[in-house]
């Protein structure tokens, strides 16, 4: 998925969009979005240039459009045409699901 607005992580960061999950229905009562915990998985948009801290180029364990498990309060938030992306290190994905 692409947004209108470009943007591109600088660095070792990736860029995702969280997943949402399904409205969860325990016993006929709707979960608030306030109760919801936040989404753990997520979708790689973008990738930074790999560089780290020291300016040494490293290369991505990720590639655009891979399934992540990312780190519960890792990353930046942003929100660009209605969208909610996460700007985060690739340190804070913890997995790639299959």
């Amino acid at each position: 998925m692409e947004t209108k607005t470009k943007i591109k992580p600088l660095g070792n960061r990736v860029l995702v969009k969280k997943i949402e999950e399904q409205e969860q229905i325990k016993g006929g009562i709707i979960i608030p979005d306030a109760a919801k915990e936040a989404s753990q998985e997520a979708e790689v948009i973008a990738l930074g240039s790999g560089r780290n801290d020291e300016g040494k180029v490293l290369e991505f364990e990720v590639k655009v459009g891979d399934r992540v498990l990312v780190s519960k309060y890792g990353g930046t938030e942003v929100k660009r045409d209605k969208e909610t992306l996460v700007v985060l290190r690739q340190d804070d994905i913890l997995a790639v699901l299959g």
